[in-house]
């Protein structure tokens, strides 16, 4: 992987109504405008931004528009000062098709086919390989744009984990394999 200019973080939103509820929330109708923090979701952001001595007022925070990232990013830029947020929609949640609304025990269906096929789209959810792409357009964006910041990108579980397989040169089947990113975790991606 090529030397990149700045450095990368990425920070998953902390507890959901839908994380709480154990349902899937991935249409953009619905993610954008509904299911934002719970009080616990809020409480492990400032808990975990709290514990974090790598942001501070100049890190850049972009971030899903989906409301519970939004929500998540907005925590952050209060308690680190930082001026503002950006918003991209392919920070946004992997789509999960039929699964909308449904059960969080179907992820393991889609993860399960993306290790032997990362560009299946079963059942109409996203596929491994266009989440990847779409994440790692973010980064090639911000490289043109910015020298030597710390940018913490606020996304979704499938999104940063599928984002750290370019990071950690994996194929995209593989995302599930590595170390998971609990709601409200962050992890450097490039060091």
């Amino acid at each position: 992987m090529r030397q990149l200019k700045n450095r990368y973080y990425a920070f998953r939103h902390g507890q959901s109504r839908a994380n709480a509820e154990g349902i899937i929330v991935s249409d953009p109708a619905v993610g954008t405008v509904d299911y934002g923090l719970t009080a616990a979701g809020r409480q492990q952001v400032r808990a975990s931004v709290l514990a974090a001595d790598s942001f501070d007022s100049a890190s850049l925070i972009v971030s899903s528009d989906f409301l519970r990232a939004r929500e998540t990013a907005e925590m952050i830029l209060a308690l680190i000062d930082a001026d503002n947020v950006l918003f991209d929609e392919r920070l946004r949640e992997r789509f999960f098709g039929a699964y909308e609304g449904k059960s969080q025990a179907h992820y393991s269906e889609a993860w399960e086919k993306d290790l032997y096929d990362p560009e299946q789209v079963s059942n109409g959810a996203e596929s491994a390989d266009a989440v990847r792409e779409r994440m790692w357009a973010v980064v090639e964006s911000l490289e043109k744009r910015y020298t030597d910041r710390t940018i913490i990108l606020v996304s979704h579980g499938d999104p940063l984990m599928l984002l750290q397989t370019v990071f950690v040169e994996k194929q995209p089947g593989a995302h599930r394999s590595l170390p998971y990113i609990p709601t409200a975790g962050w992890r450097l991606l490039n060091g």
